[in-house]
């Protein structure tokens, strides 16, 4: 029984949803999402969007708590928004950006200049004593995520003095080094 499938998604004011032909449309204030799907039936009732599923196939309750849960990510991104955070953790990281080119020096011969999509707002935060931090904001959380993603991929946090590119708020697992 899938739990999270059965949960109606509760559509807030100022959002409209459309559905035809195997196509979700979700407008709000910050933009406009759409979403295909098939294995399941989608429908808007009364201020909430419900999700059913024709049979109890392991493919069927995969697809039903699936298409619910991205039905309920477009609809808080384009009302609320989605965002990630960055932090640059290292002896000379900086991270500076002009518009949506997102410039990183993190320890390389040359910096890595990064062009984001426009859909995403690029920020940078350089405080005095504290670690560079970029900030990704978006109405698509799955393309706010890969472009986090991308970002901490160019320099993954290293075990051993946790140098890199991490989340804020993520614990990254040290080892300990050699010991005489």
């Amino acid at each position: 029984m899938s739990r999270i499938g059965n949960n109606p998604v509760a559509i807030p004011e100022g959002v409209t949803v459309e559905v035809n032909d195997n196509v979700v449309t979700v407008k709000g204030k910050l933009g406009e999402l759409t979403q295909n799907y098939d294995s399941v039936e989608i429908k808007v009732e009364e201020g909430n969007i419900f999700v059913t599923r024709a049979d109890d196939s392991k493919d069927q309750k995969a697809k039903h708590g699936l298409y619910r849960s991205l039905m309920n990510n477009m609809i808080k991104g384009v009302s609320v928004g989605w965002s990630k955070e960055l932090e640059l953790v290292g002896v000379g990281y900086r991270a500076s950006n002009q518009g949506q080119k997102l410039d990183l020096a993190i320890g390389f011969s040359h910096n890595i200049v990064l062009d984001v999509a426009p859909e995403v707002k690029v920020e940078t935060v350089t405080e005095k004593g504290k670690n560079p931090i970029v900030k990704l904001t978006s109405f698509d959380k799955q393309l706010v995520g890969q472009v986090a993603a991308k970002i901490r991929g160019f320099r993954k946090p290293e075990p051993y003095k946790g140098k890199g590119i991490k989340f804020v708020g993520e614990q990254i697992r040290r080892k300990a080094g050699k010991s005489a």
